[in-house]
């Protein structure tokens, strides 16, 4: 499994609008390339049907939520408390994305989408707020990714459809390279 784990630091109190448009725009993320949806430290109550739903009632981006709930559907559509004692078991290796990758910790997209072949699940945690992921974060994770490669910040929007979009692309690369095919 590989999912995008959305990381609350804006407000864990009150939902805001910047959290509904980051969600609704990751659901279409995820779906198109395969990825679960996790939202970590969202104040959201309900289930997971039952939140993607009321989210898609209030957008038009992702064909008015349409990818949202389907997530939701198929069981790829996730709530987490912020870890206490660290993150789901079914989640998989934890890492923290940066543009700043903690030199032992660091693991390129290429080992991650290598290991992602060989089946190991990985949640790949995108901080949503000005500052990122909080520095515990860094701590407990297994590893840190730059997803570009050449420690460029990204907006987190823009993180949000570059992290999905190159892993899959490396991963559909590597499967098209094992069959016997060059690039």
């Amino acid at each position: 499994m590989l999912a995008i784990g959305l990381y609350n630091t804006y407000d864990p109190k009150r939902l805001h609008e910047a959290h509904l448009r980051a969600i609704a725009r990751a659901a279409p993320i995820a779906y198109a390339y395969g990825f679960h949806l996790a939202l970590v430290g969202f104040p959201l109550e309900g289930k997971p049907m039952e939140v993607a739903e009321e989210i898609s009632s209030h957008t038009t981006i992702g064909e008015g939520g349409k990818y949202l709930v389907e997530l939701a559907q198929n069981n790829r559509f996730h709530l987490l408390e912020f870890p206490r004692k660290g993150f789901p078991p079914q989640f998989g290796t934890i890492v923290a994305t940066t543009r700043k990758p903690s030199g032992e910790k660091e693991i390129t997209p290429v080992e991650l989408a290598e290991r992602a072949l060989g089946g190991e699940s990985f949640l790949l945690l995108i901080g949503l707020g000005r500052h990122g992921l909080p520095k515990e974060i860094f701590k407990t994770a297994c590893h840190h990714m730059d997803i570009t490669g050449k420690r460029v910040s990204l907006e987190t929007c823009t993180a949000i459809g570059a992290i999905p979009a190159r892993i899959s692309t490396l991963m559909e690369a590597l499967k098209w390279m094992k069959g016997g095919r060059k690039t």
